[in-house]
């Protein structure tokens, strides 16, 4: 049987095709659960005990759980990320052929595997900007039909497509949206979902995304496969952690960016200033000076989480000797010597510990010494506000891929650790000392 929470995430992955959607998702689950929503163009007056939220860009958004005994405290902060790889629209998207074709002018966003996009249904989502009343407001979307088809070439008129398979973006990936149609055919079905006319549409951040649901699979129903699993598992087992554990002596912060996938240099990616502006106008609220707030942060936690690989069943060959990981044999804690992770001894151990009292088996990734690995958000995060920071995933097969793979019982894993992360006191105590207590 698969847990409650392995079904309620997979149906929280498929409803939410993008960023703007998830962050929206996670946006009423924490108005559900009574947090407050904060805007950073307004004035914050928070209270010790209370929880808040608040959202950057639409697409990232910061939660955090108040103590009610800050007279010493800390933040307990875990990190993930909302987007995915995919094919964003153009602005100019319609390529009209003639009385034959028209295709959707993309381009890529993010290291997607790009053979996986073709051949199956696609259709379009993302956030729309709508003049109304004087203002422009952001209105989600998502096209629930299958609208669209990247279509392969034929294997007659391409005989090397078995041996040396490439792809160039700008030929080869243009989805089909249908035969002749006519003029701004795309706009028209967008302003007809969303109910307004086309002039009020002032501009928007659309992508593919594909239909495909969620699946449970495997002959004792041990794996889940969807697209964005990478890193929408991690989202939501942060979030559960968050709403369900709680801390008096510290703050409990859960942090989405968006664009970690483009380098998340952006003003709503890790390596912009929000956290650092979340955390220091916390600080202010309680009535704090820069020197209370970087008290604070020199004795806080931070768990940045986003998936990791698992070894392939048919290429063990691509993984380390001794530091490779499985699905459903926990949590997976990522280190690099060029720092790519930021893992080091002290938060490895923090680590170790949070996963002991929470009774959660741990696994170890490293990258083959001759293979370059990706990177993720942690070590962007603590450029801009530095504290202990250990880089874990949940193991997955076909990562980038537009359908992946993970273990049905690594999400319950994660929740546990988050719960454990949450409850927790952290104290820099003495050089080289770093306290964990309930």
């Amino acid at each position: 049987m698969i847990a409650s929470e392995v079904r309620e995430m997979l149906s929280f992955i498929d409803g939410n095709p993008t960023a703007y959607h998830t962050a929206a998702a996670v946006r009423d689950i924490l108005l559900k659960a009574g947090f407050a929503e904060l805007l950073e163009s307004r004035k914050w007056a928070l209270e010790p005990g209370k929880d808040y939220f608040v959202c950057r860009n639409g697409s990232s958004i910061i939660a955090f759980r108040m103590g009610d005994q800050l007279e010493n405290y800390s933040f307990n902060v875990a990190a993930a990320h909302t987007d995915s790889p995919c094919f964003r629209i153009k602005e100019n998207a319609e390529i009209h052929m003639g009385q034959n074709y028209t295709k959707l002018n993309t381009e890529g966003y993010g290291g997607m595997i790009c053979a996986t996009w073709m051949d199956r249904p696609l259709s379009v989502a993302g956030r729309v900007l709508v003049q109304e009343n004087g203002a422009i407001v952001s209105r989600l979307v998502a096209l629930d039909r299958d609208l669209l088809m990247i279509p392969s070439v034929a294997i007659h008129m391409n005989r090397e497509v078995n041996d040396k398979a490439s792809f160039n973006k700008q030929v080869d990936m243009l989805p089909v949206l249908g035969g002749a149609c006519e003029e701004g055919a795309l706009k028209k079905l967008i302003a007809e979902e969303l109910k307004v006319s086309e002039e009020q549409i002032l501009g928007s951040d659309l992508f593919l995304y594909v239909r495909e649901k969620a699946t449970v699979w495997g002959c004792n129903e041990e794996f889940i496969s969807c697209g964005r699993l990478d890193d929408q598992q991690c989202v939501y087992g942060i979030l559960k952690g968050l709403l369900t554990a709680k801390n008096a002596r510290s703050i409990g912060v859960a942090a989405f960016f968006d664009n970690e996938e483009v380098g998340s240099g952006t003003k709503q990616g890790a390596a912009s200033t929000f956290l650092y502006d979340v955390l220091h106008r916390i600080a202010q609220s309680l009535g704090g000076n820069d020197e209370d707030f970087h008290r604070a942060v020199a004795s806080s936690f931070m768990v940045s989480a986003d998936n990791a690989h698992a070894v392939h069943p048919n290429h063990p060959e691509h993984t380390d000797v001794n530091n490779c990981t499985y699905m459903n044999k926990g949590v997976v804690i990522k280190t690099h010597a060029g720092q790519k992770y930021t893992s080091d001894g002290m938060s490895v151990a923090a680590a170790r510990e949070l996963a002991a009292r929470a009774g959660v088996p741990l696994q170890y990734f490293a990258n083959r010494s001759d293979k370059v690995g990706g990177s993720t958000l942690g070590n962007l995060a603590m450029a801009q506000v530095s504290m202990n920071c250990v880089d874990i995933g949940l193991p997955q097969l076909a990562m980038h891929s537009c359908y992946e793979t993970a273990g049905a019982e690594d999400t319950l894993s994660l929740i546990k650790l988050m719960q454990e992360l949450y409850s927790s006191h952290f104290e820099e105590t003495a050089f080289g000392t770093l306290s964990i207590s309930k």
